[in-house]
């Protein structure tokens, strides 16, 4: 019982390669992000659940999907080296963090592979510092590094609620499609053609459903809201991260659950 166990030399093509970025250095507030990749499996493979998707795909020793285990990172740029690695098997990259910063390298291993994607980010935060602590690798800056390097071919950016006037005319500057948090409806469509690479920071969340966050930014979604939106979409997907679950500040595992959950419907999308 459980998910399949793989190294990534083993990936074949078509697989979906669950793989643990332990990283927080480059986090602004506090750490804690690096322990969360092993503890969203355990809450996957918990005996409290089980491992059906809401559409009846059971993950249980699926045949296209593998958990990799944890990356050994030597540096912030190894991350990118590990990417590389699972997409020459021919395998699609859900990346578990770690904290935001892992994107950036993420997303040049997925240009070298891919060219210009389109990204859909869900986060109560832009992310587009052009630095933020004379750190130009915080978790707040990856997408303006991605953007200003030209490695994708279009943003899209869902659940804002922290705006700032910097940020706004980094979103300008950059041709983001923005929907603010004030400013979604549940009727909005996310439809992008061509392929899609998303990025879920899971502050997206409003804290009282997933309190185990480093940053608690009040307004967010309800993780119900969340899935209908996730279960809704239609898009050719080449990558995925999951990312900013501090076990740290979590209360009774609630928020590892809630990961749990959103990592399964994610992959349901691509099944």
């Amino acid at each position: 019982m459980g998910l399949n166990r793989s190294n990534i030399d083993q990936l074949k093509k078509g697989d979906i390669a669950l793989v643990g970025f332990p990283f927080d250095a480059h986090s602004s507030f506090m750490t804690g992000p690096a322990k969360a990749p092993e503890l969203i499996i355990d809450a996957i493979e918990c005996d409290s659940a089980n491992y059906f998707t809401e559409s009846l795909i059971d993950l249980n020793e699926h045949p296209r999907i593998a958990w990799c285990g944890n990356a050994v990172l030597d540096d912030y740029f190894s991350i990118a080296k590990t990417t590389r690695q699972v997409l020459q098997q021919g395998a699609i990259p859900f990346s578990l963090g770690g904290d935001h910063s892992i994107t950036y390298p993420i997303l040049q291993s997925i240009h070298e592979h891919h060219g210009k994607v389109n990204i859909l980010h869900f986060d109560a935060h832009t992310d587009l510092y052009d630095e933020l602590d004379h750190n130009k690798f915080s978790h707040a800056c990856p997408f303006a590094r991605i953007m200003e390097e030209g490695l994708a071919k279009s943003l899209t950016q869902i659940g804002i609620r922290t705006l700032t006037q910097h940020t706004k005319e980094q979103a300008e500057r950059f041709g983001v499609k923005m929907i603010q948090m004030k400013d979604w409806v549940p009727q909005t469509k996310l439809e992008i053609d061509g392929p899609v690479y998303i990025s879920f920071d899971l502050d997206v969340l409003d804290q009282a459903f997933a309190p185990g966050l480093s940053h608690h930014e009040p307004g967010g979604f309800s993780t119900r809201e969340v899935l209908d939106i996730i279960q809704r979409l239609k898009l050719d997907i080449i990558g995925l991260d999951l990312v900013e679950y501090n076990p740290d500040r979590d209360v009774n595992g609630m928020t590892a659950m809630v990961a749990a959950k959103i990592t399964k419907e994610l992959i349901d999308r691509i099944l």
